[in-house]
């Protein structure tokens, strides 16, 4: 047989005078649309199936190429995965990518009979290329990049270099969320609105720090022409997180040194350096052994407080305790028993968990009468202690996805059908038989991936995707047609049924299968997190027997709640708790989130070169019960030791 299929599907020989992996088959493969999925963050990350990236050298390709051998039988190359998963010979979840009986069908032949025939050295290469995949050996690192200042730490920044309180960047043009997070450093580009925006709020906050003398302790020394170097030296290393250089520390001498009254050239310098690129970016990382502790230092304050280092960590920096392993560790953990570290991680929840869509959510106010702006807010607050007790209590933070309880205030009382607590967001446990657990379970996710009449099976399959699984579901092509077909009083139908056009057309199906068939298994919960046991349809019409008026007709309809999770064995599920469950244990959902955490401290997506990076952090994590804390601290300690990206970064000296 193997002979057989040798001779249909063509010699190696005949195969490398056509062009190569790259010339044939890379791109009906990437015509077929398999990148969409098969990459680190695709929903197939699970498989052994990983792209390149797409501006990968033409060696790197033909290395992918050959990498696909560990998909082939040799013995029996028609009985390959490579051959029968994209020709829908056997159950595929993206379903026929490439056409039976097609000419890419004979190209993928042909590559299948080049890969039976590898021997030797070529074999070994082929078979060792995820290792290497895994290991960074290889990987392009990027240029590791100055980092502005988000507009949460600036307000926090301003508030502990200047006492001021009133959160001037909330004034700021709004930032846009990337990656799934508003920190990224793909967005934060300085539009002439928010230079404009830092001019004013500089001048608002100098003026404001010495307003009534000195209230706030800036000036270290009893004002005289002597003390001017003093203040311009340890206010400057406050406000740019590191020594000045002697040119920086000369240049503002002679601009405090323009007004005879010293606060008023205090009150001078203050503005100008609000306003300089070494106050609004922060370094992160250095080459320089000068810089690098203090980079550290700045990386360690805006990871764990998202706000400045304070005095023993510049302390640190300066005494080169931070240039050992030990020394970034025994700092880190001090900083976690700070109570900015607690306000630090409730930013990241609430860009991670997308507080922002729920709070500015609405809901059809007579099918949902329970939920109210008020209702919405006791969603992200039960989250936030939810999440804040797994972590501060060095709890297993995968009980994030099976916990049988919630923080419940009265509004949730009454959506839960539990029994109000004596005290505001209490542990309330989840009633037996609700089918509730952990967050997948809680108002937040289920009203956030709602629309304003009904739940969404799309929205809550693609949350779970991205936020749980880190997974990137394809944007649907352009030009179709999203919108599903209305519900009749002669043809009533549920959302399982309605959305039948996802699964039957091909443009729609391939993608719809990995959301939807995640969503139905949450049909038995509402728009606001309600319980429901079946459909309940509503149909306003002229009342019957000529009576005058609008009459209501409700239908009652059964709701089918099976579910999977494509691409995770054995993940068959008809509930929140059930799909907890299987999250809790799944390695992809593991990993998940340290990648989450790492794409918020690092502001920007790993890298193939993060790989080794993320797994140290992940065989940290699973080590200590999957203590966030231990997370936090092992990537604290790794990023240390690998550079994220491998690049460098300086400060420019000439503001």
């Amino acid at each position: 047989m193997r002979r057989l299929f040798l001779i249909v599907f063509g010699s190696s020989a005949l195969w490398a005078q056509s062009g190569g992996f790259q010339g044939t088959l890379y791109p009906a493969l990437e015509k077929a649309g398999c990148r969409a999925c098969h990459n680190a963050d695709g929903v197939a990350s699970a498989t052994r199936l990983h792209f390149p990236d797409a501006d990968a050298t033409a060696a790197k390709i033909e290395a992918f190429g050959n990498s696909l051998v560990v998909l082939v039988d040799r013995e029996h190359p028609e009985a390959s995965l490579l051959f029968r998963k994209p020709t829908a010979r056997i159950a595929h979840a993206g379903g026929e990518r490439i056409k039976q009986g097609s000419p890419e069908e004979a190209i993928l032949k042909a590559w299948i009979s080049h890969l039976a025939e590898l021997s030797g050295p070529e074999l070994s290469t082929a078979l060792r290329y995820r290792e290497l995949e895994d290991s960074g050996v290889g990987a392009v690192a990027q240029d590791a990049e100055l980092r502005r200042l988000t507009h949460s730490q600036y307000n926090h920044t301003v508030r502990d270099l200047l006492g001021d309180q009133t959160a001037p960047a909330n004034q700021f043009p709004p930032e846009d969320f990337i990656n799934g997070f508003r920190n990224q450093s793909g967005g934060q580009s300085l539009s002439p609105l928010l230079i404009e925006a830092y001019s004013t709020a500089a001048e608002k906050l100098a003026r404001s720090a010495f307003r009534g003398g000195d209230t706030h302790g800036l000036i270290p020394c009893k004002p005289s022409v002597a003390c001017r170097p003093r203040f311009v030296r340890e206010f400057g290393l406050k406000a740019f997180r590191r020594p000045l250089s002697a040119g920086e520390q000369k240049r503002y001498e002679g601009l405090m040194a323009r007004q005879t009254e010293f606060l008023q050239g205090a009150q001078l310098v203050v503005e100008a350096m609000l306003q300089s690129p070494n106050f609004l970016f922060r370094l992160d990382t250095a080459a320089d052994w000068k810089v690098k502790p203090w980079a550290t230092a700045n990386r360690l304050a805006y990871s764990l407080w998202d706000t400045m280092p304070d005095a023993e960590l510049f302390a640190a920096a300066e005494r080169g305790d931070l240039a050992t392993s030990a020394g970034v560790e025994k700092a880190a953990r001090r900083m976690l028993r700070d109570p900015r570290a607690h306000e630090s991680l409730d930013e990241f929840v609430s860009q991670w968990l997308r507080f922002d869509r729920l709070l500015t959510s609405s809901k059809d106010r007579r099918k949902f009468p329970l939920y109210t702006r008020e209702t919405a807010n006791a969603m992200t607050e039960e989250a936030r202690a939810f999440v804040s007790d797994l972590v501060w209590n060095r709890g297993n933070f995968m009980t994030l996805f099976t916990a049988n309880y919630g923080y419940v205030n009265p509004d949730l009382a009454r959506i839960y059908g539990v029994t109000a607590p004596a005290k505001e967001f209490d542990k309330v446990p989840f009633p037996a038989g609700s089918e509730r657990a952990g967050l997948l379970g809680e108002g937040l996710f289920l009203a956030l991936t709602s629309k304003p009449e009904d739940s969404s099976p799309t929205a809550r399959g693609l949350f779970v995707r991205e936020q749980f699984l880190c997974q990137h579901v394809p944007d649907p092509p352009p030009g179709v047609n999203t919108n599903l077909p209305p519900v009749t009083e002669a043809h009533p139908q549920t959302n399982r049924d309605r959305m039948t056009e996802h699964a039957t057309n091909p443009s729609c199906a391939g993608c719809h299968k990995l959301m939807d068939g995640i969503g139905f298994g949450f049909e038995k919960f509402d728009a606001e997190g309600g319980r429901r046991d079946q459909l309940a349809l509503e149909f306003r019409g002229k009342k019957a027997d000529g009576e005058k008026g609008m009459g209501v007709r409700t239908v009652n309809l059964p709701l089918d709640t099976a579910a999977n999770v494509a691409g995770i064995p054995d993940s068959q599920f008809s509930s929140p708790a059930e799909l907890g469950a299987v999250l809790a244990k799944s390695g992809q959902c593991q990993e998940c989130m340290v990648k989450q955490y790492f794409r918020y401290t690092a502001g920007r997506l790993e890298t193939a070169a993060d790989r080794p990076l993320i797994l140290k952090v992940l065989e940290a994590f699973r080590s200590s019960g999957f203590q966030f804390e231990e997370l936090i601290v092992t990537l604290a300690v790794q990023r240390e030791n690998v550079e994220p990206g491998g690049g460098t970064a300086h400060v420019a000296n000439n503001h």
